[in-house]
């Protein structure tokens, strides 16, 4: 088993990959994941040959915004009107069922 990786081999040594998975892989698995895994950094090979000058990093392909409301001060509703939909109370407060024991 190969003990080291060079980076700048042309293709990663499965056996490698698969002794720091602690992956035990059979003469067959080997050599179709050798075939798919050099079919992978062929084409990331590809991807470095794309022109990206110019174009800003993203973490998500969709603009995305808070949707959580501001955290502003404020009244929130009646307390007694609140409580007394609650099955029980106990000192101006929700008494639930004891879940820990």
């Amino acid at each position: 088993m190969s003990s080291s990786f060079n980076e700048s081999a042309e293709h990663m040594d499965v056996e490698y990959v698969a002794q720091l998975a602690r992956l035990h892989l059979t003469p067959e698995e080997r050599t179709l994941y050798q075939r798919q895994l050099d079919q992978i950094l062929g084409y990331v090979d590809e991807l470095k040959a794309v022109d990206v000058e110019g174009v800003e990093p993203m973490a998500h392909p969709m603009p995305r915004t808070n949707v959580l409301r501001r955290d502003e001060c404020g009244t929130r509703g009646d307390r007694e009107a609140v409580l007394a939909n609650a099955p029980s109370v106990r000192h101006h407060q929700f008494v639930v069922p004891k879940i820990v024991e």
